[in-house]
């Protein structure tokens, strides 16, 4: 099993939307996946709510059955728009891909 951790900050506003209601779209777009990417297991997206220099404001934590089966995520069409909406709302990114 692969997990996917991602962490990004988000943009004040964009997209008409503030930096909330963008997070709370990514939470949907993103955990909605599962079920439609073959080899996506899981897909869990946290909002963060601490107020501090070092946080991101959102997470996804993912699982996937190989890393075959996150590389074929990566270029999945339905993650590839979901990927486009997070890139127009984000700052900054973090990753870490990891086999248990």
């Amino acid at each position: 099993m692969v997990k996917h951790i991602v962490a990004w900050r988000l943009k004040e506003e964009v997209l008409g939307n503030t930096k909330e209601q963008n997070a709370k779209l990514i939470k949907e777009k993103l955990e909605n996946l599962v079920g439609k990417i073959p080899g996506l297991l899981k897909a869990e997206v946290g909002i963060n709510f601490t107020q501090d220099d070092c946080a991101s404001d959102v997470v996804l934590y993912s699982e996937f059955e190989s890393k075959e089966a996150l590389a074929a995520y990566q270029v999945h069409p339905i993650h590839k728009e979901a990927a486009s909406f997070v890139l127009e709302c984000r700052t900054e990114r973090r990753v870490i891909d990891y086999e248990v």
